[in-house]
């Protein structure tokens, strides 16, 4: 595999970044540069006028994706050809098949590894309807998720996103941390006798997961009640969780689903089917398979996932910029940062490639944000007239969920919301000049904006491939492996040492003043507060 720096359009790239374009520039960005510059399809449009780019760059973006084969690599991806792996290195060796819970319309291919998944995904969706019938019957009004990284982050982010469509009578909450704290706040305003509590866990044994069950056990028991009754698992069949004596029903995943891309199986579904209904679950699911197979398409018109792949390319690799804050401008999207930042940091946070050799260009950004307007009045200052360059992807919508909206000064308050929203990407890319040093803006801030009709199940399902979509293009292009995730394995080997050394000194045990002296350290200095 060539590496990224060998490819020819990078070095045709690399002459155009010398002079990109200067939207500062009196008439550079102008109506027919927003109108020409879209690409538009299920309902969303990618308006990336804002981004310094010209046409040129985007015909020498697209030659770089067909060079680095990034359709043949998708294809792989979604039939289920095992990419999860660094060649000569033990690794995970795996499929990536997070695509294939969606995709239950009989649009797999037979015979391959995605039919099979998609299968046993369609099992799990029709024991999860007959389990929502049963419980229907039993007035469980809240269900609690206890998971962590990928089995928290992205369905907690959806669940908040489309609350506004959940049922009138259910109510789901988060327990992630192991903080005891977390624990405490959800629970204490919990009815346990209507409450179903979801333990997420793949392998079976996530530490800070069994730990939070534990104690959410004894304050089932505390309450007079029996634990199997309330619990429910979601973990990988035949792991220590699959056990019918503990849990009341138990959903099944895979091996090649990665936690960051878990949403749509069991690991967010059984949440989100409970809160939204079942019917409303399945257009999230409708709308993450439309935008997968949309990723498949080789015509550059209209595929979302590998333009915005392309345009992180740029602003990562020729122009240099080493972050990006992705602002939804919706409050219900107010955990959907966060989700993004694990799904392309964990993913894409790479310094190998797929061969096992130091990278000599850059990886995956830093991704950060905050919902607008909030964040105008946070760190927008920085972004504005700070010293580093900050690239912006923008989330707006036509219509706010609710319709409860006010006229005030002849405006709505939605209309309010998008004008901050189209300003803000205008003032960022055209700055403003003045003698004033204090009162000038620099400008060139690279941005564009993801708009749709409104946040809804299908809409939101499509965002959320989109961004898995986008990611795995870029790992594609960058030849890195973007399906495991090692960094993530050095602090839990360290801690559960540490945790070693609390339990021998509960046990009055002596511990070996060699044996990891510099945590014995910092627990001296834990001690002596």
């Amino acid at each position: 595999m060539i590496s990224f720096n060998q490819l020819k359009a990078v070095e045709r790239l690399r002459e155009l970044e010398r002079q990109p374009i200067d939207l500062t520039k009196e008439g550079a960005l102008n109506s027919k540069r927003i109108e020409e510059m879209v690409v538009a399809a299920l309902g969303i449009k990618m308006l990336y006028g804002a981004e310094r780019v010209t046409h040129e760059v985007i015909k020498n973006l697209f030659e770089l994706a067909e060079e680095a084969r990034v359709f043949d690599k998708m294809e792989a991806m979604q039939v289920g050809e095992i990419v999860n792996k660094i060649e000569g290195y033990e690794s995970e060796n795996r499929s990536v098949l997070h695509t294939a819970m969606r995709d239950f319309f009989d649009q797999c291919q037979e015979g391959t590894r995605a039919k099979e998944a998609a299968t046993l995904a369609y099992q799990e969706l029709e024991k999860l309807k007959h389990f929502l019938e049963e419980i229907r019957k039993q007035d469980f009004t809240d269900m609690v998720q206890i998971g962590i990284g990928g089995s928290d982050l992205g369905p907690r982010a959806v669940y908040l996103a489309l609350e506004a469509f959940k049922k009138a009578d259910r109510r789901v909450h988060f327990i992630s941390n192991v903080d005891p704290d977390d624990a405490h706040h959800v629970l204490s305003g919990l009815d346990c006798s209507k409450t179903l509590f979801v333990v997420v866990s793949k392998s079976g044994s996530t530490l800070e997961t069994l730990t939070n069950e534990e104690l959410i056990k004894k304050h089932i028991i505390q309450k007079g009640l029996v634990p199997k009754d309330h619990m429910v698992a979601v973990t990988g069949k035949g792991s220590p969780m699959d056990n019918p004596e503990k849990y009341r029903a138990s959903f099944y995943i895979w091996d090649y689903i990665g936690g960051r891309y878990s949403v749509t199986s069991m690991v967010g579904g059984v949440v989100l089917a409970f809160a939204l209904g079942m019917e409303k679950f399945l257009e999230f699911l409708k709308g993450a398979n439309a935008m997968d197979k949309l990723a498949l398409s080789r015509s550059f018109g209209d595929n979302l996932p590998l333009m915005g792949a392309l345009l992180g390319i740029w602003n990562r690799n020729f122009l240099h910029l080493p972050t990006c804050a992705i602002i939804p401008y919706s409050q219900a999207m107010i955990r959907f940062t966060a989700h993004l930042q694990q799904l392309d940091m964990e993913s894409n946070g790479k310094r190998i490639d797929k061969q096992g050799k130091v990278v000599d260009f850059d990886t995956g950004p830093i991704i950060w944000g905050e919902v607008g307007t909030n964040g105008q009045h946070s760190f927008y200052q920085c972004i504005h007239q700070g010293s580093s360059l900050i690239p912006l992807e923008f989330i707006g919508f036509r219509h706010s969920q609710y319709d409860d909206d006010i006229l005030v000064q002849e405006t709505l308050s939605q209309e309010k919301l998008l004008a901050n929203l189209f300003a803000q990407s205008i003032g960022l890319s055209t700055g403003k000049h003045h003698d004033n040093p204090n009162k000038y803006f620099p400008g060139n801030r690279p941005n564009h904006i993801l708009l749709a009709n409104k946040c809804d199940p299908f809409t939101l399902g499509a965002l959320l491939s989109y961004f898995e979509n986008k990611v795995a293009f870029q790992g594609f292009i960058w030849n890195i492996n973007s399906f495991d995730q090692e960094g993530v394995q050095l602090g839990k080997v360290l801690a559960n040492k540490i945790i070693g050394f609390f339990a021998k000194k509960r046990r009055n045990e002596e511990i070996d003043n060699k044996d990891f002296p510099v945590a014995q350290a910092y627990l001296k200095q834990l001690e002596k507060l």
